[in-house]
């Protein structure tokens, strides 16, 4: 491919995507950077945005479509070219076929030549003259559920065997449309009405979450408010707020939040503590560690200090100390999130559940011993692999018969759940990721 093309939302989609490919890096980290690099006006960045994401949800899909109408191999990024017209000719409607086309054409003549070009042409024009194929010749329902969503067979079994077909399909057409926006309201600094009023006041639409101080905004990118610039509120999916009131704080007290960065969940147990007591934040690589002193920086919470070590020797840099409270929001798959990480779908593999597993029943091992007698552990993913959730706590509690389950705050009934022996499986539904939480107590 050539160099890139200055201001051209398209061009800089396809660098994303076959960055992606070729790195196996997260899409939502390349997109910033790729903006950057191609200079990408405001006004283009949400179609950019867009390109990206839709063609990443959709990928498996888009080849069923594309596989008719095209003869022998083609090279990579020339797949993402026409996956990306695809995507934009059958998902989207603003955009008129004959521009996507054109546009595609352009893309293929500035980093190939006129034959690849003309394939381009081809190739597109017979998919709008003959349309879209039928997934009606996919007989086995496992195989045309994997393509109609895009989503691996392996991963789809592992979540039929664990939830059924019915509510695994649910979660596959979840996860391919886009998130909402969600903020924490920061109520050391703002009430939740004044944030409502100030937020609209700016031309955001609002509604509220289901928790006290959760609202989806919608409208414009969250980050550009004056209230976040100023740490009234912080961008924080719902799900991921939940792990804190799991905690069940009081004001005073010294809690141990043991993967901590970026910080959300670190400056939400600090809210939630009206900054008093104190907070340890552990991450295992320290160069994130200013993520967290930056978030608590500009929402105002000063009762927190850090520490770079592998929380599964946490012992040796925190010499015995025992806390109130410990959340180990732990290393996990990631398939709760997967609607704001697409690429992930094809990265991962069916060994990484077990790999995390170990982890994170070492971590919990870690916790157990930094805890105070009476004090609450809270375990929390953002996946909805039982290997990492129920089987893990199975584990532990066989390890630690002292430790018993709590139950958790009212607020989590109005969530929507899956099957979980111990704890709270929320599968990812319209307002929030899927996630899993239990809290437990030491005797």
């Amino acid at each position: 491919m050539k160099r890139k093309q200055l201001g051209n939302p398209r061009d800089a989609a396809l660098f994303v995507l076959m960055d992606v490919d070729k790195n196996q890096a997260y899409s939502n980290l390349l997109l910033t950077k790729h903006m950057n690099q191609h200079k990408i006006a405001g006004i283009d960045k949400g179609l950019m945005t867009e390109l990206t994401y839709g063609t990443l949800q959709h990928k498996m899909t888009l080849d069923f479509f594309l596989a008719p109408f095209i003869k022998g191999k083609l090279e990579n990024w020339v797949q993402w070219v026409l996956r990306m017209a695809v995507y934009q000719i059958h998902y989207l409607d603003r955009i008129p076929n004959h521009a996507v086309v054109n546009e595609a054409v352009q893309l293929a003549k500035y980093h190939g030549h006129k034959g690849v070009s003309g394939l381009v042409n081809g190739v597109l024009r017979a998919f709008l003259r003959e349309g879209v194929p039928s997934f009606d010749s996919i007989k086995d329902p496992l195989e045309r559920l994997s393509i109609e969503t895009s989503h691996p067979e392996w991963m789809l079994e592992n979540w039929i065997q664990a939830f059924g077909f019915e509510k695994t399909e649910q979660i596959a057409r979840q996860n391919n449309v886009a998130p909402p926006q969600t903020i924490r309201v920061n109520t050391m600094k703002i009430s939740i009405d004044d944030a409502i009023q100030a937020l609209e006041s700016e031309g955001f639409t609002v509604r509220k979450g289901i928790l006290p101080e959760s609202l989806h905004v919608a409208g414009k990118t969250a980050a550009t408010s004056a209230l976040f610039a100023s740490g009234q509120f912080t961008i924080q999916d719902e799900s991921s707020m939940m792990p804190a009131h799991a905690l069940q704080l009081e004001k005073g007290m010294s809690v141990l939040d043991m993967c901590a960065a970026p910080g959300g969940k670190t400056t939400h147990i600090a809210q939630l503590l009206a900054n008093t007591g104190h907070i340890t934040a552990l991450d295992l690589h320290e160069n994130k560690l200013k993520y967290i002193h930056e978030n608590a920086e500009r929402l105002g919470f000063t009762h927190i200090s850090t520490v770079a070590a592998d929380a599964r020797q946490a012992q040796e840099v925190l010499e015995q100390k025992q806390f109130d409270r410990i959340l180990v929001d732990a290393p996990c798959s990631g398939y709760g999130v997967i609607r704001r990480k697409p690429d992930m779908k094809y990265a991962k593999k069916p060994q990484d559940a077990e790999r995390l597993a170990t982890i994170q029943l070492a971590i919990l091992n870690e916790a157990y011993s930094l805890l105070s007698p009476g004090g609450i552990l809270v375990y929390s993913t953002c996946t909805i692999e039982p290997t990492e959730n129920d089987e893990v706590i199975d584990a532990f509690l066989q390890l630690h018969q002292d430790m018993q389950e709590l139950s958790l705050p009212d607020v989590f009934t109005a969530l929507p759940h899956g099957a979980a022996k111990v704890g709270h499986q929320v599968l990812p539904y319209p307002d929030g990721d899927g996630f899993y939480v239990v809290a437990l107590q030491k005797a």
